[in-house]
This record gives C-alpha cells, sequence and structure tokens, in this order.
C-alpha cells in the first residue's frame, strides 16, 4: 500500500466510529468513509502535521453535512427513529466509556443535540481531541467550540443512564428478560423492567412496528405478553452485544426477525429498543469493529 493508503486504513475503525457516533447509521458512516477517502487521496501529505487529525477533520466535515440530510429525513419518518444496531465484540463493552457512548440509550440522547453540538461533544468526550483541533473540524473558534462543548456536556448528563450497572446485573437482567419472553412469564418479566421503562418500536414503515413510544411497566409487559411466549422450532432468541451492550436478536425460520436492545440501570430494564426495519438489521449479521 501506498502511504496515503495505509494511513486510512490504520485509522479506518476510529472513523468509522466517529462517524457512527454522530449520524447513529452504519450505512451513513460508511458513505462518510467513501467521502473521506475520496477527499484524503487528494491531499499532499507533505504539508500534513497529524494525519489522524487530519483525517478526523474531514470525516467529521463530511458527517456534519450528512447529519443535517439526516435530519430532514427523520421528519419524514414513520414512527420512532431508533439507530441502526452494531453486533459488538466483547472488546467494546469492556472500554465502559467506549461503550456507554455507543449505546443505543446514549445515541438517542445525542439526538436531541443539534449537528454542532453532537460532533463537538463526540469529538471532545469520547475521543477527547483538543478544541483547536475540534474548531477547524466544524468551523467555530476554540472559544465558541468550549462554550458548545459545555452546553452540550449539560444537556447530556441531565439525559444519560442514571448509573453504572456491574457485569452480573447485566447479565441477570438480560437472562431474566429473555428466560420471561420465552417462556411467557409476564411476573418475571415485571419483575425486571423500571417503573417508567420505556419502549421504542422502528419499523420505518416497512414492517410493523410500534407507531409511538409505550411507557410504563405494566403497559409494556402486557404489550410483550401478546408475542409471548416465543418458543417453537422457527424462532430462536440469542443473547448478543449490539453496540457494546445486552441484547437479543430474534430469528424467524433462521431469519433475523428483530433485534432488542436493552437499557439497564440500577440492576432494572428502562429503556427496550425494538429495530424491525429490516435495512437496519444488515449490521447484526457480522461483528463490527469500534475504536477511539
Amino acid at each position: 500500500m501506498d502511504s496515503a493508503t495505509e494511513t486510512f486504513v490504520a485509522h479506518r475503525n476510529l472513523l468509522f466510529t466517529v462517524a457512527y457516533e454522530m449520524l447513529g447509521s452504519a450505512a451513513d458512516a460508511e458513505d462518510v468513509l467513501q467521502e473521506t477517502w475520496l477527499r484524503w487521496t487528494g491531499v499532499d501529505l507533505d504539508t500534513v502535521r497529524d494525519q489522524r487529525a487530519y483525517l478526523v477533520r474531514i470525516t467529521t466535515r463530511q458527517a456534519l453535512t450528512r447529519l443535517r440530510t439526516l435530519g430532514r429525513r427523520k421528519e419524514s419518518y414513520f414512527g420512532p427513529w431508533l439507530p441502526e444496531p452494531l453486533l459488538t465484540s466483547p472488546d467494546v463493552a469492556e472500554d465502559v466509556e467506549l461503550a456507554e457512548s455507543v449505546s443505543m440509550a446514549m445515541l438517542l440522547v445525542l439526538e436531541t443535540l443539534t449537528p454542532t453540538e453532537r460532533a463537538v461533544f463526540v469529538l471532545r468526550e469520547v475521543f477527547d481531541v483538543e478544541y483547536d483541533e475540534i474548531a477547524e473540524a466544524v468551523g467555530k473558534t476554540p472559544a465558541a467550540v468550549r462554550q458548545i462543548a459545555h452546553r452540550a456536556r449539560v444537556h447530556v448528563a441531565a439525559r444519560r443512564p442514571r448509573g453504572g450497572v456491574s457485569p452480573a446485573e447485566t447479565r441477570g437482567a438480560l437472562t431474566a428478560f429473555k428466560r420471561a419472553v420465552e417462556t411467557g412469564d409476564l411476573q418475571g418479566l415485571l419483575d425486571v423492567l423500571a417503573p417508567d421503562v420505556v419502549l421504542l418500536g422502528d419499523g420505518g414503515g416497512v414492517v410493523q412496528a410500534l407507531p409511538k413510544p409505550v411507557v410504563g411497566a405494566d403497559r409494556v409487559s402486557r404489550l410483550l405478553a401478546i408475542g409471548m411466549p416465543l418458543t417453537g422450532g422457527a424462532v430462536s432468541v440469542e443473547p448478543v452485544q449490539v453496540n457494546g451492550c445486552p441484547a437479543l436478536i430474534v430469528r424467524l425460520d433462521g431469519k433475523i426477525d428483530d433485534v432488542v436492545a436493552l437499557r439497564i440501570d440500577d440492576g432494572l430494564i428502562t429503556g427496550l429498543y425494538i429495530v424491525r426495519n429490516p435495512e437496519k438489521l444488515a449490521h447484526v449479521e457480522r461483528e463490527t469493529t469500534l475504536h477511539r
């Protein structure tokens, strides 16, 4: 490989992670990487002091442009919009900060930021990029970036997951939830749902899904009970790591029907994110490598 290609390949997983955290869409993140590569091949590398920073800058600019387009697309989206789930390896979950930053819960929090706030927050809080470099990427002064970072940090802090959960608590909640949906144990389901649990479903208007959020343990458990128990030769439920967090892949006749990602706070399930839109399920067939 030539020098430009070698550098791009070395940082590709990092650049994908930056783009995905800004967009919540693996397909769009891949498009951003393609655009980044095309611009990178036209750069005179002798003029670049820090190639990693330069690539992150190109990726951020392309992702910002794509994010504004995505915003318009989401306005006409049918039903709740959920991030595209990624099947991730155990090492992502071991990096607590990375796992939280790519979790379904956090990506939905980031959706409430403006595009520039999201870019600044991701670059600063997740990837520890210096303010001067962020300013170059988003077209602001370093002083303005500091103000944006502070505003975004406060905004996210008020909405992020409430507390840390040990791996044992996570496994326990996931196992109990899986057992409940497989056996139809309604009481077992209620035991692991937080009183204010929120259920979101994303079918994208392509397949049937919930048209709006469902809130409350009683309502969520009754809704899930309609489809329980999930047993039989045609149905399988597989526990996996999606976006660094516990999740279930549900298959019908061997084909992925949906992904159920969980948000767990204080040992109870506070969020259930069911992605059924087939256009969003391609990246749960194989692991995606994330890096920061």
